[in-house]
């Protein structure tokens, strides 16, 4: 089975490749092969001619989304609609990766998959637009919404938080935004999983548990044994951000569960697996 993974070089791209590679042939493409491109991206998939296509370039920046709105539909949007129609081509499975930022945080507990999207923002509303054209023009596909990123090849929360703790002595993290961390090894073993059933649809995988950054800061400088830091917890609003964020973006892995079953770790055992091997 030949693997196509778009946006391979990214932080989940890159190990999906390091996962896959055990059980199938993977090919990876990145920013070379740009995906708003439709007729570039069309011929260079269709001369790979994959079984399978794992769709995670993205424009992620949600601020930069914000202000640079058409690139964000561009990319999620149109770009995404580009792979699904090699994929609807080829007749070949395509899977996305989403985020929990098409939800709008008003729920008050964990989303799942069937709860109705409303997204706050750019970033959560170009991504749900890439999530409608696979689910009108693919007739396989798996769309994994996912949450709060972490792994080693790409910029990320607790590299940021670490990096800050060098630098300063007061850091500043906000305690009214609740999500539950995710992973890059954690999820792309999952991800693994969920090809081999078949079973395509839509997948909240995340680690389990939620936390605010604040709580997410105060256990990455424990776990790092960094004491000399003062963690001071803040709200959105004294952030002033380009993009709102919801409040409230637990996911929970709801269909995982009733399928395969839950395999993810709690985040605390991902982040202190992450913090030990990095």
């Amino acid at each position: 089975m030949k693997v196509l993974i778009t946006g391979a070089k990214g932080m989940l791209g890159s190990d999906l490749i390091k996962i896959l590679s055990s059980d199938y042939e993977v090919i990876g493409i990145d920013k070379e092969t740009d995906i708003t491109e439709k007729n570039k991206i069309i011929k260079t998939i269709m001369q790979i001619k994959p079984d399978l296509i794992i769709h995670t370039a993205a424009y992620t920046d949600v601020d930069g989304c914000e202000v640079k709105q058409d690139l964000a539909f561009l990319i999620n949007g149109r770009g995404t609609k580009n792979v699904a129609l090699v994929s609807k081509k080829l007749k070949i499975p395509l899977l996305y990766i989403s985020t929990d930022y098409i939800f709008d945080g008003k729920k008050k507990s964990p989303y799942i998959e069937s709860d109705t999207p409303n997204p706050v923002n750019i970033y959560g509303k170009s991504k749900l637009k890439g999530e409608e054209y696979i689910q009108n023009l693919v007739p396989n596909y798996f769309i994994i919404r996912t949450a709060g990123l972490f792994g080693k090849n790409g910029k990320n929360f607790v590299n940021r938080i670490l990096r800050k703790a060098r630098e300063e002595n007061v850091l500043k993290v906000v305690t009214d935004q609740i999500q539950s961390p995710t992973y890059t090894i954690d999820l792309a073993k999952e991800i693994k999983r969920v090809i081999k059933t078949r079973n395509c649809g839509v997948y909240h995988i995340t680690n389990n548990g939620e936390c605010s950054w604040y709580q997410f800061a105060r256990e990455i400088l424990h776990l790092s044994q960094i004491e000399d830091i003062k963690l001071t917890p803040i709200t959105s609003d004294e952030l002033n951000l380009p993009a709102k964020r919801p409040k409230y973006s637990v996911l929970a892995n709801h269909h995982l569960s009733e399928t395969i079953g839950d395999d993810m770790a709690s985040w605390q055992d991902a982040l202190e697996q992450y913090i030990r091997i990095n």
